[in-house]
């Protein structure tokens, strides 16, 4: 007993007991692999944690010839990588080594059970040993102490506790809804800004100010032909015939077209120089920021460090489905080194960096590299493609405006987001907190008239002397039956 459970006061006709005195446990076997199939043939096998659900685990494969069979409405427990995590049986199936289910004794119910071994799921886990991996031995599981209420109280305290686990539920779901729609919403603002719809009055008030995209487009053209001379590749007109309707003053490009070149080095040239390498796992998305850079000197470098950016650049992965890995850079990391796994967006200096980072987010530009992702393992794109996506370019005098629009709607939707997910953790710890004061017998009154805990047990125990002796009478029975036949035919 843990000094935890030892310092808990139990009401008058509790007691301590342990989980083997007040159920079955039947440790799962897994039965051989050319048993298993997933066409639904058999019983449902269960081997883990990895198929639990919230309440109920979900099948993945069936088995044709069972060795151990949970019935339905046992409890299930991992027994194994990890060793705690609860569930209960749907229907009678096909339990493997990683489980074991839990059989109420007495009348002692399963939900009773579930809720006691989630309440003290980490006693439990503390008992696993193992190097390779944790796991807990049946005697271990047999010898859990754990507190029994009277089984009146039992069916009280469940009952309690499913109605406000049914209202936490219900609030928990109504937050992940928040949540969807919060994306959502942040989509319709990125979709609305780049169809200038949120600059729209803005651009009423200077129409006669605004210089047109086009002749940014232009300069920007004119600059990259005197830096890259003879490297300058200009490509064909884009064909707007079949793309949307733009504001008057913005115009069509090619992301490529207004992005500067990134250079490429070779880190292991200077084996002794110590650098900053930027990676996938660098980036926090939730933030969009850098926040786990690696540190490495030259001669340890992976061989993806390649490309040396600066502050400004935005790094969009191209080797994870979806394509979501997308930071801007400090200007601390300015010089640095980052993966090949992006692709460096770096902006003119006469386009706003921030409205590139907004843009490379939109559906519309997502989507099109989602459809030609290449490999199966790791689908990816080729920073060519990104490039080559055409975009929707403001005026220069529109595009901090347009970032400004954006940032003050999607802040609040952040805080929105940060209040919910506070919510959503404090609906959890609530989860324990009754769990916990349901095992303290402080969320349901008592009744002296109930019969004490003390008498379950021991009505338990002689269900269980009796059970034995009937199997034994049976046993001998049997054997004696065997005994004549043999005996018969040897005469």
């Amino acid at each position: 007993m843990t000094e935890e459970q030892e310092n808990l006061q139990l009401p008058k006709g509790w007691m301590w007991t342990k989980l083997g005195k007040i159920s079955e446990i039947i440790l799962g076997q897994s039965p051989p692999s050319s048993t298993y199939n997933e066409n639904e043939e058999g019983l449902p096998f269960y081997q883990g944690k990895l198929e639990f659900g919230k309440i109920y685990p979900i099948p993945r494969k069936w088995c044709t010839v069972p060795k151990k069979i949970a019935e339905k409405g046992d409890a299930l427990i991992s027994v194994r990588a990890p060793v705690g995590p609860t569930n209960i049986c749907p229907e009678k199936s096909c339990i493997g080594r990683g489980l074991a289910a839990i059989r109420g004794l007495g009348g002692v119910e399963t939900l009773f059970i579930l809720y006691v071994m989630r309440t003290f799921e980490n006693v439990i886990a503390g008992k696993g040993t193992g190097t390779t991996f944790n796991a807990i031995t049946g005697d271990q599981l047999k010898g859990v102490e754990i507190p029994l209420a009277p089984l009146p109280e039992q069916r009280r305290i469940v009952a309690k506790v499913e109605e406000l686990f049914t209202n936490l539920d219900a609030g928990v779901e109504s937050l992940k809804k928040v949540k969807t729609q919060l994306k959502r919403y942040r989509q319709a603002v990125l979709k609305y800004a780049f169809e200038g719809k949120l600059t729209e009055e803005w651009r009423k008030t200077r129409k006669d100010q605004i210089e047109p995209a086009t002749k940014l487009l232009e300069r920007i053209k004119h600059e990259r032909k005197h830096k890259l001379g003879i490297k300058y590749n200009e490509l064909p007109l884009i064909a707007t015939q079949k793309l949307p309707g733009l504001p008057e003053s913005w115009a069509w490009t090619r992301l490529g077209d207004i992005c500067d070149s990134v250079d490429m080095v070779n880190p292991r040239i200077e084996p002794n120089k110590e650098f900053t390498y930027l990676e996938i796992a660098s980036i926090d998305n939730k933030l969009q920021r850098i926040t786990r850079p690696i540190m490495y000197v030259g001669k340890d470098a992976p061989s993806r460090a390649r490309q040396l950016v600066k502050g400004g650049d935005i790094l969009f992965s191209t080797v994870r489905t979806y394509l979501r890995n997308i930071a801007v850079v400090d200007e601390i990391y300015d010089g640095q080194i980052a993966s090949t796994g992006f692709c460096v967006i770096r902006p003119c200096n006469t386009i706003n960096d921030k409205l590139i980072f907004y843009i490379v987010q939109t559906d519309d530009f997502l989507n099109p590299l989602n459809q030609i992702q290449r490999g199966t393992s790791y689908p990816a794109v080729r920073d060519s493609d990104v490039f080559v996506q055409i975009i929707p370019l403001p005026p220069l005098s529109e595009q901090q405006k347009i970032v400004e629009e954006i940032e003050s709607r999607i802040s609040m939707a952040d805080e929105v987001t940060k209040v919910a997910e506070t919510i959503s953790r404090q609906a959890e710890r609530l989860r324990q907190s009754i769990l916990k004061a349901a095992f303290e017998g402080k969320l349901v009154p008592q009744d002296p008239s109930d019969e004490p805990a003390d008498r379950l047990l021991e009505r338990i125990k002689e269900e269980r002397k009796k059970s034995k002796g009937e199997k034994d009478t049976n046993r001998r029975r049997m054997n004696k039956s065997k005994q004549l036949e043999l005996s018969t035919y040897v005469k």
